[in-house]
């Protein structure tokens, strides 16, 4: 399975992500809540962040079911679901995942047709590799 890059601006993401939390970068003079995370805020040219906790609750913005050619780690999981998650709590703020049925599932353990735009979701955190990284519950069987 192939997981993401940690760079020094979203290292703090992923620590916080490794204690099954969700945080999003903010600027600390103007308020700003941003994501991805970077140095410098586009809003008011602070450099000064912090790390704030959400809720972990979204509901799915947009949604894929990826189709063959795949890459090999992704193919034997097909079809599996990729989603946008717009945060409740911060609603500009949108992370890319995957819906399973529990933190430690297969991609593929959610029947498509399950899926709806505007669906409840919860982040749960599943360890993959040495990093820790956020995955999508329904709310709603």
């Amino acid at each position: 399975m192939l997981t993401p890059v940690v760079d020094d601006d979203g290292a703090p993401f992923w620590e916080y992500a490794a204690e099954g939390e969700l945080r999003v970068q903010a600027c600390a003079a103007c308020g700003e809540l941003r994501f991805p995370p970077r140095p410098c805020c586009p809003h008011c040219r602070s450099f000064d962040s912090e790390w704030r906790r959400m809720s972990g609750r979204g509901r799915i913005w947009s949604y894929v079911l990826p189709h063959p050619p795949l890459l090999p780690e992704y193919a034997a999981q097909a079809p599996y679901n990729a989603v946008v998650v717009e945060l409740l709590d911060a609603p500009r703020i949108r992370l890319v995942g995957n819906v399973v049925t529990t933190p430690d599932a297969p991609l593929n353990s959610v029947d498509p047709a399950r899926l709806r735009i505007g669906a409840g979701v919860k982040a749960a955190f599943t360890r993959l590799g040495d990093i820790t990284v956020p995955r999508w519950l329904l709310e709603r069987s």
